[in-house]
This record gives C-alpha cells, structure tokens and sequence, in this order.
C-alpha cells in the first residue's frame, strides 16, 4: 500500500505455534485510518517485540477501539486437527481463513493481509463464501503493517492468558519455546498426571514429544 494511502483492511496473526506448551491462537483486527493512527501512537508493533506485560495492557485497546476476533485453538482440539490435516501450514491458513470469516461476518472489508507462509493459496482456499471476495495479501514481515502487528498482539495475550490458566489448573509452570526446561516440565506433568493426558497441555507432533 502507498504511504498517502491508507485502505481499511482486516491483519490477521497466530501465536504458539512454536510452542511446545500451550493452544494455537489467531486472531484479526479491521483497522481504517483513525484507529490505525491511534494503535501506531501506543507503540503497537509485532508482540515479539512487545513484552508480555505491555501485550496485556495494550489488549484492551485494540478490543475497545477496534472489530475484532480471537480464536483459541485448545490443545486437544490442535492435536485432532494435526492428526487429520498433519500439515501445520495448512492448520495455520485454516485459522487465519476464520479469523478473516468472523470480521466479515460483522463488517464488511475488502482487503486482508497476512503474513506469508507456505503456498500463498492455502488461506484462499480455505475461505468460504464471504471471504472469497476478499483482495487477500500476503507478505514477509507483514507484522511490520500496523493490522497485522494489532492481530499478533491480539494473539500473543490470548495465548499468555491460557497459559497462565492451564498453570493454575494443574500447578505445573509450563515454559513457554521448545528449551530444556520444557522437557523438564513435561515429566513433571507426566508424574503427576501419566503421560495419557500430555495431549491435554502440548503439541503432540513436535519433536519435543518424542524425545520425552
């Protein structure tokens, strides 16, 4: 988009997925020009490079100020989804067309932006009736474009949230990466809990899971 231009458009982003621990999250937010200026003077930009503290804070101003939607895939349900669709790119374009779907579903939009990964044809394909209208793009870095960076916050916090909710459900502090002491947390979990129910917290088709 040219600079002296600003076109409404809806950002969509996921935290978790590198995450051994934890859901995957999506979430999209329509931005115009006014709400767009206003999240670029709270300092929004891509939530890795926002802590998490800033991230909670900043949550409840992209909700009050712009349409928006979360979607928190538990992990159990991640697993089933994996177990029949065992591609992670194509699980990814699956959230981020539904995402996309659930704005339209409320506002109308011509333009979504998403960050590129894998076959730039899989989120159009996953669009159903009211997002294949849409002007779908998709580039590197697209958290650099103030929607995109809005929708990655958006994700990062619901994240953050369900962590801290699984860790006061079973009293385990789950790492949040791939580090050692992810593997150290998840034998504890195994004690406490037998490794039946690992399913419940993780990302079963990471290599972590094997190893441990």
């Amino acid at each position: 988009m040219a600079e002296n231009i600003f076109i409404p458009h809806i950002g969509v982003d996921e935290s978790g997925k590198g995450d051994f621990f934890g859901p995957l999250c999506v979430a999209g937010v329509l931005v115009d020009k006014k709400n767009a200026e206003y999240f670029q003077s709270l300092g929004i930009k891509d939530s890795k490079k926002i802590t998490d503290k800033k991230i909670l804070n900043l949550e409840n101003e992209i909700k009050t100020n712009a349409p928006y939607t979360v979607i928190v895939i538990s992990n159990k349900r991640y697993n089933e989804l994996y177990s029949n669709i065992k591609n992670l790119n194509k699980l990814l374009a699956w959230g981020h067309a539904r995402a996309i779907e659930n704005i339209l579903e409320k506002e109308n939009c011509e333009y979504a932006l998403s960050d590129q990964f894998g076959d730039e044809n899989l989120i159009k394909s996953a669009l159903m009736k009211k997002g294949q209208t849409i002007k779908l793009e998709q580039m590197v870095r697209a958290e650099s474009d103030v929607a995109v960076a809005a929708a990655s916050v958006l994700a990062r916090a619901a994240f953050v949230h369900k962590i801290s909710a699984m860790e006061s459900e079973f009293g385990i502090k789950f790492p949040k990466g791939c580090a050692a002491q992810v593997k150290d947390a998840a034998r504890d979990f195994i004690e406490k809990y037998g490794r039946q129910r690992l399913d419940e917290v993780c990302k079963m088709h990471f290599k972590t899971y094997k190893e441990i």
